[in-house]
């Protein structure tokens, strides 16, 4: 739903930027929460943080996410596991792409509402 309120046809408002950045927060979120399956499921998919059934882990896999997404990349937590590798790639991706794509359509949308 945010998502296509920030990529929908219209004017480019103050709350079409903060829903911009809000999703921005939710893709890490939501990276974060399948790295927590992920790491339930293998244990030692992930060098640095340790998986347990308790609320611990939630903070490094958030910042693992966040960390991930954003490419600042501090290695102190390294996926290890095939899929978490992959995750952890994609995830990098979407956080290199999202900003670009996200400013090639406001910048689009501005234009268009100027020509009209």
């Amino acid at each position: 739903m945010v998502a296509h309120a920030v990529f929908r046809r219209g004017r480019v408002t103050y709350h079409r930027i903060i829903g911009a950045g809000l999703l921005y927060l939710l893709i890490g979120l939501g990276f974060g929460t399948l790295f927590v399956f992920l790491g339930l499921w293998f244990p030692d998919a992930f060098k640095g943080m340790n998986f347990e059934d308790d609320s611990a882990p939630a903070s490094s896999v958030y910042y693992l996410s966040f960390v991930t997404l954003t490419s600042t990349g501090y290695g102190d937590i390294i996926p290890v596991h095939p899929l978490a590798r992959s995750l952890c790639n994609v995830e990098s991706v979407i956080g290199q792409l999202y900003p670009a794509t996200l400013l090639a359509r406001l910048v689009t949308l501005e234009l268009r509402d100027q020509g009209s």
